[in-house]
């Protein structure tokens, strides 16, 4: 028997299928970072802020297209379960905390730590939302220290 696909009542039931839908569309406001490059000159720019429940690595970013953030978790974390559900909490903290409180001109990097899977969420969004202000603060010391030695 074939599906008759005008009527309304099969449209319906059917689900849409997310796979080749933009990530804006399905609520996501950034993007991934997904190469290695990427990652290392994160790291390199030397703005980080270490909570109970991940770090926030921050750097500027290179091409002014959208929010880029990356996501990863080490062997410390624990298996591969583990790490995985790790990171899905950091993506569903990006997904709650990024978009709003975010600087879309810079890059970031969220590391998964043991705690990850233990903390409150609410706890971590507090935390997610506190770091991205020390790492503004941070960034404006290092401005006015560069402003500072570029005039002597």
């Amino acid at each position: 028997m074939a599906w008759d696909t005008e009527k309304s009542s099969h449209r319906d039931k059917v689900s849409k299928d997310w796979s080749g839908v933009a990530p804006e569309l399905r609520g996501r406001h950034w993007r991934t970072l997904k190469n290695r490059s990427d990652f290392l000159r994160v790291r390199a720019a030397g703005l980080r802020s270490v909570m109970p429940g991940f770090v926030l690595q921050a750097a500027p970013t290179l091409c002014f297209q959208r929010l880029r953030i990356g996501f990863t978790a080490s062997k410390k974390v624990g298996n591969a379960v583990a790490r995985n559900r790790a990171k899905r909490r950091l993506r569903a903290l990006a997904d709650n905390i990024m978009s709003e409180h975010a600087d879309p001109n810079f890059d970031y990097v969220l590391i998964g730590r043991s705690e990850t899977l233990k903390r409150n969420f609410s706890s971590m969004e507090n935390e997610l939302r506190r770091t991205l202000k020390s790492i503004f603060t941070k960034r404006k010391k290092q401005n006015n220290l560069e402003l500072r030695t570029d005039s002597r």
